[in-house]
């Protein structure tokens, strides 16, 4: 396949937003200070942003096909712990005096010591999620003959981001990342939210994959794809 300017550009953004929903979950979780039956819609931040990466995940795999989408979700994988192993490692290196008169290292830990922890259930989660909802894409998209795509969309985050978030916050509550009596509040809100925002920008998804397969000039089928996650 060609060299595309857009691929790349997708790439770069979907790794963005990889990065920045983790560092974001690390840092705040959101109360809006509503309840339904009882359980409070409570959001780590980094839910404001993840949705989008199953928007580019959408994108890739509707216009360039699984076997490319597949190494776009490796390569956010390896950034993901690139940058949990630096965040890491800036945290048991020692700091300056100055910066912990008015900072200092119990600052660094509350803010940003969870990323680590946080990337362990993050990247598990995130495999599982992404390559669910890539996988459904492609094969809905066979067996629909390319039609119906706004219900494949769609139906591809409803689970990648069910399967995300269960395992997500079933790792991040075994490892102490979130307490166990927020766990299901979280678990809830975080589906919700993420399926939400997809169904608000599906009229988005739509117009921009149609243009980039007008302007690529493809519009990959994956009848014959080897589905196997694990090939790079």
């Amino acid at each position: 396949m060609k060299h595309s300017p857009y691929f790349d550009l997708l790439v770069g953004l979907f790794v963005c937003v990889l990065l920045l929903s983790n560092l974001l979950s690390s840092a705040k979780i959101v109360d809006v200070g509503i309840s339904v039956g009882g359980l409070r819609l409570v959001f780590d931040a980094g839910t404001l942003v993840f949705p989008i990466s199953y928007i580019f995940g959408d994108l890739l795999t509707e216009v360039y096909g699984y076997r490319r989408s597949r190494t776009v979700i490796w390569i956010g994988f390896l950034g993901t712990a690139l940058m949990a192993a630096f965040v890491w490692l800036a945290g048991v290196l020692p700091g300056e005096p100055a910066w912990e008169g008015y900072a200092g290292q119990s600052a660094y830990n509350v803010i940003l010591g969870g990323v680590s922890g946080l990337a362990l259930a993050s990247l598990v989660a995130y495999a599982a999620g992404e390559f669910s909802n890539s996988y459904v894409l492609a094969r809905m998209k066979v067996l629909t003959q390319g039609k119906w795509l706004p219900l494949r969309t769609i139906g591809s985050t409803v689970v990648g981001q069910g399967v995300d978030t269960i395992v997500f916050f079933v790792v991040a509550g075994a490892i102490g990342v979130f307490p166990w009596d927020l766990v299901p509040s979280l678990m809830v809100t975080n589906y919700v939210l993420k399926v939400g925002i997809e169904v608000l920008f599906t009229p988005v998804t739509i117009r921009v994959i149609h243009a980039l397969k007008k302007r690529e000039g493809i519009d990959v089928f994956d009848t014959d794809t080897d589905f196997n996650p694990l090939r790079f």
